[in-house]
């Protein structure tokens, strides 16, 4: 549904995202993570169609936004960093204005722009002033606009940008109401917004884009070891050494908690998945098995190592 192919802009001599491509299928939900500079933007205003590519390719719903740009984008609801609202009109002349833009058919505007003020939240400022309306309900005005039509594609850049703890919930649970209905590239650099709302996650930093998988795909390609977490009622150095004969084990590292309750942190070989070696383990012995897991890094850990890893070394550093 949207294909990037190898873009890359630059303005004058600054280059500011370089040979990025990726895939996004219909119907899914994915997080472009980065942080603030890092292209996000840029590249969402080529897919939006707001500029071309300096070199590479774009496609949106089959159709290359450049050579096919009115047919891509009639296929894009676009919400873009900075929304450009009319702040002399009211929300519904505001909404109506668009829709007929958009060519909503003129007997299906008054129930289109009522549902997508429903879906927004502002439904009941309606007959208000634009120019009146806080920055919240200003971003929410911008995501009803983008919604108008319901178009194939939503390109969403900060979506959640000023709105407070509760309109952020309600935007995401909006945005996770849209999966299989419609494709969404959400752009930010707010890592919980991603965990909670996205299928996969785009990594892009300073103009190059690190990784394109799942969390958890991620997590495992990123760790040499896998890890598990295990709490039980046994004695420590009994469970270290038991626990350390498992085949496949490299590592245990006990953590007392109170009485005779301790957790155990098993780093293994990623090609053993010793789960049930550490039950079976456990309750030969006679202990008492309260809690087992696999630890997987977290959103945070994966964009800061990936981020690190890019970072050019500074003047002091001896490459090894």
């Amino acid at each position: 549904m949207i294909e990037a192919q190898g873009l890359t802009k630059r303005f004058g001599t600054f280059t500011a995202i370089a040979d990025v491509s990726f895939h996004v299928s219909a119907g899914e939900i994915v997080g472009f993570l980065g942080p603030n500079g890092a292209g996000k933007s840029t590249t969402m205003r080529i897919l939006g169609g707001v500029f071309p590519p300096t070199n590479g390719r774009a496609l949106v719903a089959g159709h290359d936004v450049v050579l096919d740009s009115l047919r891509a984008r009639q296929s894009i609801g676009y919400f873009p960093e900075r929304v450009a609202l009319y702040t002399d009109m009211t929300v519904r002349e505001y909404l109506a204005y668009v829709a007929s833009m958009k060519h909503v058919p003129a007997r299906e505007q008054s129930a289109e722009i009522a549902r997508v003020m429903d879906r927004c939240g502002v439904r009941h400022m309606a007959h208000r002033l634009i120019g009146t309306l806080s920055k919240g309900y200003r971003q929410r005005v911008g995501i009803a606009q983008a919604l108008l039509g319901q178009p194939k594609v939503l390109i969403l850049d900060e979506p959640t940008a000023g709105l407070d703890p509760e309109q952020v919930t309600e935007v995401r649970k909006l945005i996770r109401e849209l999966k299989g209905h419609s494709t969404v590239i959400l752009s930010t650099h707010i890592l919980p917004e991603v965990e909670a709302t996205c299928d996969r996650v785009l990594i892009i930093n300073r103009g190059r884009l690190l990784a394109v998988d799942t969390p958890s795909n991620l997590s495992r390609k990123l760790r040499q070891l896998s890890q598990i977490h295990v709490e039980a009622r046994a004695p420590a150095s009994a469970l270290a050494e038991a626990l350390g004969q498992i085949d496949g084990v490299v590592k245990v590292s006990i953590t007392p908690l109170d009485g005779d309750l301790v957790a155990a942190m098993i780093d293994s070989a990623p090609d053993h998945d010793v789960r049930a070696a550490i039950s079976e383990v456990v309750v030969r012995h006679g202990w008492q098995l309260l809690e087992i897991r696999p630890v997987q890094l977290s959103l945070e850990d994966i964009f800061l190592e990936l981020v690190h890893r890019t970072q050019p070394r500074s003047s002091s550093e001896t490459p090894q």
